[in-house]
């Protein structure tokens, strides 16, 4: 199992912080941001890492994780998403020839949780499997609409909808089969011009070939001056608390 952090994009959401450095590297707590998806990887067993960067501070990220050994990595590469703020799908095709026919677990770098997803990694075979959590706000993020005849059973997702259809979001973190890379490729810009990964995730459930489970614990993405508050209060009180 290879892992991906994808960390690329303009941060624009968190600006004018972003002016000094990528978003991914600013203070959540004690740590930059992008140390918790790694320890999520890390702790799962996952220690051949990729970390797609993106924007005028992807140099950042050399002096902050160099080559990733004191964060537990055995091997750390680097690809660069030269197309600013292409998505997420498009940042994960950055990183084919490194997966190498492996299956990859991927998480966004701006996501932050304490949850364990070693079991779920060990025991992955094929296919996809995405990472639910319930949120007070899921119109911010892709929403899993639900079989009504069977709630166990995803139909779709929707990006960023206005009437939710559920109060799950689909965190950003996702474990793919290497056919990921053959379905990016047939993926198609969105209104906003980017490469989707809920298409992705889409595809998979047009096969039938999507599996799912909750996270347990805390999670929340730091995307936002929100959110970003969020993630600092829940780690400083649990970090201080240990």
């Amino acid at each position: 199992m290879k892992g991906v952090i994808l960390a690329g994009g303009l941060g624009s959401r968190l600006s004018p912080m972003t002016r000094a450095t990528n978003k991914h590297l600013l203070p959540v707590y004690d740590q930059p941001m992008v140390f918790y998806p790694i320890k999520t990887l890390v702790d799962a067993g996952i220690t051949d890492i990729m970390i797609v960067v993106g924007g005028p501070h992807a140099g950042d990220f050399l002096s902050v994780l160099k080559n990733g050994k004191e964060l537990g990595i055995r091997n750390l590469g680097y690809a660069f998403q030269d197309s600013g703020d292409g998505g997420i799908a498009d940042a994960l095709r950055l990183t084919e020839d490194f997966v190498a026919g492996d299956n990859v677990t991927a998480i966004l770098g701006d996501n932050t949780t304490d949850a364990n997803i070693k079991t779920a990694v060990k025991n992955f075979r094929s296919s996809a499997k995405l990472f639910l959590k319930e949120v007070p706000d899921p119109q911010r993020y892709g929403v899993p609409v639900f079989d009504r005849k069977d709630p166990k059973k995803i139909i779709k997702i929707e990006e960023k909808p206005k009437n939710p259809m559920s109060n799950y979001a689909v965190t950003g973190l996702y474990i793919y089969d290497p056919r990921c890379f053959d379905f990016i490729r047939e993926l198609k810009p969105s209104l906003r011009g980017q490469f989707e990964i809920t298409d992705l995730n889409n595809k998979y459930i047009e096969n039938g070939e999507v599996d799912w489970e909750v996270l347990e614990g805390f999670w929340t993405d730091a995307g936002t001056p929100d959110s970003l508050f969020t993630a600092n209060a829940y780690w400083a009180k649990k970090m201080e608390g240990k």
